[in-house]
Formats: structure tokens, C-alpha cells, sequence
């Protein structure tokens, strides 16, 4: 069975959420570290484009059908819907978060 290959979108609040982790990054690790965090983490997203199957349904948000569905990257979750022309991208999460800032991804407008 072929995967059909879906274009991958990222809403204002992942993208913010990237920035945060790259400043935390800094701060807390280095230049490097931070930036090859990162670059790692863009690479994850755009594979998500023909891989959004691959991942785990997010126990937080469950579904009928599994739209949502997370990546984990390092201690982040990157949760996601899958959408009949798309993927969006809602947010990024620590892990240590409290499951209701998980299930608030939901609400997310891409």
C-alpha cells in the first residue's frame, strides 16, 4: 500500500514553539547543540509529508479515525492532524506538560 504523499503545514503557535526550544537551547546548551536540535526537528517535520502514518496515535486527543497523532523528538512531542489534503503541524510540547496542554492542541487553527 502506497502512502499518498500530503503537503505539510505549521501553524503560528509550532513555529513559535520552535523558536522558544531553539532560545532554550541556547541558553541551556549551546549554539551548536541548539541549532543541530533544531535543524533535526525541521527535518522530522517535513518527512511527516509521506511518514504521518508512522507515528502513534496521541492517547491525549483520541478519535474514531486517529487524525491526531504525535512525533516524539528528544523530550518534545510534536502532535499533528492528519487531514485529507494535509498535514498540520499544531503545536510542540514538552513532555512534561500537563495532558490538558496537550489536549488543547485540538482547538489549534492552522
Amino acid at each position: 500500500m502506497e502512502v499518498e504523499i500530503r503537503p505539510v503545514v505549521i501553524s503560528d503557535l509550532a513555529i513559535e514553539s520552535l523558536g522558544n526550544i531553539y532560545i532554550y537551547g541556547l541558553e541551556t546548551f549551546s549554539y551548536s547543540s541548539a541549532t543541530v536540535f533544531v535543524e533535526e526537528l525541521y527535518v522530522r517535520l517535513n518527512q511527516l509529508s509521506s511518514e504521518y502514518l508512522h507515528h502513534p496515535i496521541c492517547r491525549f486527543i483520541p478519535t474514531k479515525t486517529g487524525m491526531y497523532r504525535n512525533l516524539q523528538h528528544g523530550r518534545y512531542l510534536v502532535i499533528y492532524r492528519i487531514k485529507p489534503e494535509r498535514i498540520e503541524v499544531l503545536n510542540i510540547i514538552h513532555s512534561s506538560r500537563s495532558p490538558s496542554k496537550i489536549k488543547a492542541a485540538r482547538k489549534i487553527k492552522v
